[in-house]
């Protein structure tokens, strides 16, 4: 039964994208979704698998690769999966938020059909509905640079992908139920590396050789600081940006965010801790893996490498460091620095201010002071079908209101193709804010502490501003990036903080082109699921 839905996936596959991504090659994955038993800080927890794994298997991908990915729900709830930093271009039919696409039932499946298009670098899955992502189901994303295409360091002698973040020893349920009951999270419990804790998980490498070392923090409530000790780290990519090639001992790694270094095996034969510790939280959390020597007979020794916790002044100047390579080859061979987004003048400016308000005696979390709510039918679908009562646009402001009032509401932003906007992230709270935003990647031009102004504008980087899909924003300080709005869609903006985002710091940008052309977007897949008020209706012919 498997194999004929395989076949007739396939096939309609192939009709979505023929004419369109020309001869790209196809790639196919299947990815069973379970419940396991999981010990990740050595108890025994209700974990999600894919493919009887956690994390799950990583998928490889060369850019402009088309792939079919098979995900079939073998859990006793609904399921989503969500490709984090992975563009959809003309496609967020395919994105795996609640906001584009109807769960997948219990004992269903669904194929996703995307492409990654004109896109490199480090990236990762997770599964997007109710607090799973607290319950594992995560994995990695690798997208490879075509051969032909110029890459600004020699190839390594390994790729090892690090997936690290907090962990709690509550089942994932439990914490959803702390947070619909109105209240917020306990602190996590522990840390760990590619699903495993202290000393859990070992990287072999051979001396004298240069391994990469892809890192994404794949947490739901805090910051780390990763470092290989008496090692350095060469940034070489961030988020599918090639960067200027600085060296760190140390570096601060927020929620979503991904980054990729080069590592040379240069000690002295033998094991060295590969460190992962929680940045700006109320205590130092830890946890280690294994760097060892193919030729070592001696352990880990001497203390674990310290690094900063609470500081934010050596974060903010770290981060100010990250440059995008102007020379260095992107997807395509023309240098990156081809792109001159700083002679671009924004059509607007976006400003969008996080709060954590108490509504209804319950927290929340808010963006400009709305409070998401999720709507009984996908917007992405609402919009298409023209369903009235499902959204209406410009439900949240485009820029934070003068009083302390928040409310409840499905927030979409309207906003046009093609435009090219500033948004302004600002925080007055004491917590480290991450970012991110579906669909896009975008230069972040400046973050400073304090209130932004127009005269803020006078310390951007309008040169050499690395490109991404996620970004931090400091306690009491304000982060500007530059966007151009060219992927048509209905697009997730949210909070890493994957409690804040549940209890509603997120909204969708609703990217609008008048067209009605496969130019701008994809039409709605043949196989698209269907629910809410959508429910029976027809999707269109092949």
């Amino acid at each position: 039964m498997q194999d004929s839905k395989f076949v007739v996936y396939s096939f309609i596959a192939c009709i979505l994208f023929l004419g369109v991504n020309g001869e790209s090659p196809y790639r196919f994955f299947t990815l069973k979704v379970t419940h396991g038993d999981i010990y990740p800080l050595g108890v025994k927890q209700k974990g999600i698998l894919i493919n009887g794994q956690f994390p799950g298997p990583t998928i490889d991908a060369v850019t402009n690769d088309n792939l079919i990915i098979h995900v079939y729900n073998y859990l006793n709830v609904p399921f989503l999966m969500s490709w984090n930093g992975v563009q959809q271009r003309r496609n967020s039919w395919q994105d795996g938020v609640l906001g584009t696409n109807c769960p997948i039932r219990p004992g269903k499946n669904f194929t996703y059909v995307l492409q990654v298009k004109d896109q490199i670098g480090t990236f990762f899955y997770f599964p997007s509905l109710f607090f799973h992502k607290a319950a594992g189901g995560y994995g990695s994303i690798r997208i490879w640079s075509r051969p032909k295409i110029p890459v600004p360091f020699p190839t390594p002698a390994g790729d090892f992908t690090v997936l690290a973040g907090d962990w709690y020893k509550r089942n994932h349920y439990v914490l959803r139920r702390y947070l619909e009951s109105g209240h917020s999270l306990p602190f996590p419990d522990g840390l760990v590396i590619n699903g495993r804790g202290w000393n859990g998980y070992t990287f072999t490498v051979d001396p004298g050789r240069t391994y990469r070392f892809r890192v994404s923090n794949v947490g739901i409530s805090t910051s780390i600081n990763f470092r290989i000790q008496s090692h350095k780290l060469k940034l070489i990519e961030v988020e599918g940006s090639h960067t200027l090639q600085n060296t760190y001992h140390s570096f601060d790694i927020h929620l979503g965010q991904s980054y990729s270094f080069l590592v040379t095996a240069d000690q002295e034969p033998q094991d060295y801790y590969v460190v992962a510790s929680s940045r700006f939280a109320p205590r130092v959390l830890t946890t280690t893996a294994i760097l060892h020597y193919s030729n070592s007979r001696k352990g880990v020794s001497g203390p674990i490498p310290w690094a900063p916790t609470f500081q934010i002044a050596p974060s903010l100047m770290q981060a100010r460091s990250i440059r995008w390579n102007l020379t260095a080859s992107g997807p395509r061979p023309n240098p990156q620095g081809s792109y001159h987004y700083g002679m671009i003048t924004p059509s607007r400016t976006i400003m969008l201010a996080n709060s954590a308000p108490y509504i209804n005696g319950k927290q929340r979390y808010a963006v400009n002071g709305v409070s998401y709510v999720p709507p009984d039918t996908p917007l992405k679908l609402a919009d298409y079908f023209k369903i009235p009562g499902v959204f209406n646009l410009g439900s949240i402001p485009t820029r934070p209101p003068s009083g302390n009032n928040a409310y409840l509401q499905t927030s979409v932003m309207a906003a046009d193709f093609r435009e090219y906007v500033e948004i302004v992230f600002q925080n007055w709270e004491n917590t480290v804010q991450s970012w991110h935003i579906d669909g896009y990647s975008f230069f972040v031009v400046g973050m400073d502490g304090g209130q932004w102004t127009p005269d803020s504008r006078r310390s951007y980087n309008l040169i050499d501003a690395v490109s991404r899909c996620t970004t931090q924003v400091y306690p009491r300080s304000w982060t500007a990036i530059y966007m151009a709005l060219d992927n048509v869609g209905m697009w997730n903006i949210r909070s890493e903080n994957w409690a804040r985002q549940y209890l509603g710091q997120q909204f969708y940008l609703r990217v609008y082109s008048p067209a009605n052309s496969w130019r701008d977007e994809y039409p709605i897949p043949k196989h698209a699921l269907l629910c809410g008020r959508a429910r029976g209706r027809r999707t269109r012919p092949l």
